[in-house]
């Protein structure tokens, strides 16, 4: 793995043996799960940074984030000697907060969701002469993520039958797209994937309109934006973008899958694409004639996620299975 951009690193495009026997395909793992905050957001987040930090006019950065935002944020600003504050909600795993400590960063918890520690980081920002880092709406972290596609171009040796991705608010899948669009791959068809009770992309397609949804009841916290970005909602109208939800169970079942055949451990927002494969709705859209038959290789993009560990992964499964 070579670095790339000071930050980010240049992630393992590993092959399932699993996934593509039950496929009957080639299956590649993007493992975004190998950057250094654990996940795929340090690629548009720290070049994000990069350009606030290189603007030289900023007195820090501040993120509201239930995690892996913040990480990166904090991650980012302590290489570049940026003060870093961040926004948690009240749902964000202790773990987490102390992760964002040991990263030296500022944290504060405020509301119960996202939405609600993003108005306080909003406050802050204008009260203390920060710069803001959204976790997944600006260009800058969609040209961050799109550097993806870029690594896949290099490493595949034709373009894949699909690329699979979690969404949360949008900004990975927005990234992808954009990456897509760059390396002439633009019709290479995109599942995005959501849980239900965080399924803001989905309801928002289904509802010709970005829908603002009225909680988060998913236990997936890292996927939980009450709405997408506008740019997804954009983007999701193509004809090669499919959008498909599952449940908290069977996200959690494919963690658990994944943990026992490819030996990592992910969070329930990742759990949510690798579903794709384990609960057999990948199966189910070739049946539909939305996705072809004889798939060329498809690309997981194993997001990762630095919110898990094993008592949190046992805490999901207490809940879930409750």
């Amino acid at each position: 793995m070579s670095k790339q951009n000071g930050f980010h690193v240049v992630t393992p495009l590993l092959e399932s043996a699993g996934m593509s026997k039950r496929l009957g395909t080639t299956v590649f793992l993007k493992m975004e799960s190998s950057q250094p905050t654990g996940s795929f957001k340090i690629r548009g987040i720290g070049h994000m940074c990069q350009n606030v930090a290189s603007s030289n006019k900023s007195r820090g950065v501040i993120c509201s984030s239930g995690g892996n935002a913040g990480m990166a944020t904090a991650y980012a600003a302590r290489k570049l000697n940026l003060p870093a504050t961040i926004v948690l909600p009240s749902a964000t795993p202790q773990l987490v907060a102390q992760k964002l400590k040991d990263q030296g960063a500022t944290v504060k918890v405020v509301g119960k969701v996202w939405d609600d520690a993003n108005v306080e980081a909003l406050r802050l920002a204008e009260s203390e002469g920060l710069t803001v880092i959204h976790p997944f709406n600006h260009p800058l972290v969609w040209k961050g993520h799109s550097s993806i596609v870029h690594e896949l171009k290099a490493s595949l040796p034709s373009k894949p039958g699909a690329i699979v991705l979690s969404v949360g608010g949008g900004g990975l899948f927005c990234g992808v797209m954009e990456g897509l669009d760059e390396v002439g791959w633009g019709n290479v068809p995109v599942l995005c994937m959501e849980t239900v009770g965080a399924d803001c992309l989905n309801v928002a397609l289904k509802a010709r309109d970005l829908v603002l949804l009225p909680d988060i009841t998913s236990e997936a916290t890292c996927l939980g934006a009450k709405m997408a970005c506008q740019q997804a909602f954009e983007y999701s109208k193509r004809p090669n973008v499919i959008s498909e939800v599952v449940t908290d169970l069977q996200a959690l079942e494919a963690v658990e899958l994944f943990l026992d055949e490819e030996r990592v451990l992910v969070e329930l927002a990742c759990g949510a694409s690798l579903a794709a494969v384990y609960s057999g709705l990948i199966q189910r859209l070739q049946e539909e004639g939305r996705l072809p038959k004889l798939l060329d290789p498809l690309v997981m993009i194993v997001c990762g996620g630095g919110s898990v560990n094993l008592p949190q992964l046992r805490h999901l499964q207490a809940v879930i299975r409750k």
